[in-house]
């Protein structure tokens, strides 16, 4: 996306001592952006240097026409000047304050005067169905109403931006199914840009038009949620879409890679695509089969693998496994049960060259 045709166009640069935050976002008018990433990866740097909470280091913030921090120009818009929402994890809504004046706070912060505020703070407690609780105060709310009432101040104030930081994360998982539908319709009717921030590949892919993936401080790779799937270019991407994911030399329907014990061995996998070149090679974990000793007939690929944790996965055991690739594997508990399986148990590992899918390394 090009800086003419997006709404946000930001180039954060944040040093907070020996972390750099070094990421370039971009999000168009009516457009929904998850950023997604580990533990210290930076998502949470970069909603506060949005926010106008942490002044930026270096780059650029500019929503639509108007530069809000640009450290060589000497430009930083305070907060409440920056036309931005923002939702907290933890919703930070004000105890002492009924729902109706949470949510007037918003307009009332950018200048808005106490009856029109308060208006405006019952047409959104509307939209958002907790007119009736409009009297109520936070501990009085339901964690998903508490979630909508931090939304509709969010959205009083007409923001350019929305910003949502983990707003789902405080929610129990019926709460949070139903609160996420309804979080997908608002955000579908917010003209500006929204950023999402979250580690819940379910919520980014069910909310989000595109996903911006961030490591170590800098963008690993971004798309749309099909193209992400399907073709992960890291170890974290690859666990956040639960796929195995290996890199290597490809050839023909063959591609060399590293062996997973940390020697300088190499392993080959069959694939389906002919490849040629630097290539990922990836498959779910419903693909690999176990078996108590070497199989025989159609898999192309097998090896001898050392079972170092099972975990229930859903309906499922996901088995990890250790041996010339690490790789994990979906197994039905009775299948379990049969093969006797526990950590230290030697099995066979097989996988049919269709069930693999090799694309280009590069770009």
């Amino acid at each position: 996306m090009t800086e003419a045709s997006a709404l946000l166009y930001a180039n954060l640069v944040v040093d907070r001592g020996s972390f750099r935050l070094d990421a370039a976002l971009s999000v168009a008018a009516g457009e929904v952006v998850a950023l997604l990433g580990p533990n210290g990866a930076g998502k949470t740097t970069a909603v506060r240097a949005l926010a106008g909470l942490l002044p930026l280091t270096g780059g650029r913030i500019q929503l639509g026409d108007r530069t809000l921090d640009d450290p060589q120009r000497r430009i930083l818009v305070p907060p409440e000047r920056r036309k931005i929402g923002v939702v907290f994890q933890d919703y930070l809504l004000f105890p002492h304050l009924t729902a109706r004046d949470n949510v007037a706070f918003g307009p009332r912060s950018v200048g808005a005067a106490r009856r029109p505020a308060r208006a405006a703070a019952d047409a959104w407690l509307a939209r958002v169905g907790l007119a009736e609780h409009a009297h109520r105060k936070p501990r009085h709310l339901s964690g998903g109403q508490a979630q909508r009432v931090a939304l509709a101040r969010a959205l009083a104030v007409e923001p350019v931006l929305l910003l949502l930081d983990e707003p789902l994360a405080a929610l129990d998982a019926r709460t949070r199914l139903d609160t996420r539908a309804a979080l997908q319709r608002h955000l579908r009717a917010h003209s500006g840009a929204t950023l999402l921030v979250t580690h819940d590949p379910l919520d980014a892919l069910v909310l989000a038009d595109r996903l911006v993936i961030v490591e170590a401080g800098r963008v690993v790779q971004e798309g749309d949620p099909a193209t992400i799937t399907a073709q992960p270019r890291t170890d974290y991407v690859a666990s956040l879409v639960g796929l195995n994911l290996y890199r290597g030399r490809g050839e023909g329907h063959t591609v060399t890679v590293t062996a997973g014990d940390g020697s300088a061995d190499r392993f080959q996998l069959s694939v389906a695509e002919p490849v040629d070149g630097e290539v990922f090679v990836a498959f779910p974990p419903a693909a690999v089969a176990l078996h108590p000793t070497e199989p025989d007939g159609s898999p192309r690929n097998t090896w001898p693998a050392v079972i170092t944790g099972i975990q229930r996965h859903g309906d499922n055991l996901r088995v990890e496994l250790d041996g010339p690739i690490t790789a994990a594997a979906d197994i039905t508990p009775a299948a379990a049960a049969h093969l006797e399986l526990i950590p230290g148990s030697r099995v066979w590992a097989a996988l049919k060259a269709t069930e693999t899918h090799a694309y280009p390394a590069g770009g």
